[in-house]
């Protein structure tokens, strides 16, 4: 079984930046596609950022030019750097991992943009 758990999130004024991490634990011995999706209030899940264990990168529409995504494979750890934040970036952020065990989602960040 692997777990992912979260860190980084807050409270952050517009216009700010905020940098978060998820790192994977447990028994692992691939870790394929990793990625970072958010929830709003209201809304449903929405994938923000995806990367495969080449580098590849992809990101939704809203956030490229604005968020980073990357990943430290030794450290089993995916990253999302995020800078000129918005009031609609405010969600909860997941983090999930296709491993060895299947899918595996963390419990959720939450991030805060006040305007």
């Amino acid at each position: 079984q692997v777990q992912l758990v979260e860190s980084g999130g807050g409270l952050v004024q517009a216009g700010g930046s905020l940098r978060l991490s998820c790192a994977a634990s447990g028994i692992i011995i691939t870790i394929n596609d990793m990625g970072w999706y958010r929830q709003a209030p209201g809304k449903q899940r929405e994938l923000v950022a995806i990367i495969t264990s080449g580098g590849s990168t992809n990101y939704q529409d809203s956030v490229k030019g604005r968020f980073t995504i990357s990943r430290d494979n030794a450290r089993h750890t995916v990253y999302l750097q995020m800078n000129s934040l918005k009031s609609e970036d405010t969600a909860v952020y997941y983090c999930n991992a296709e491993t060895n065990a299947g899918l595996s989602w963390g419990q959720g960040t939450q991030v805060t943009v006040s305007s």
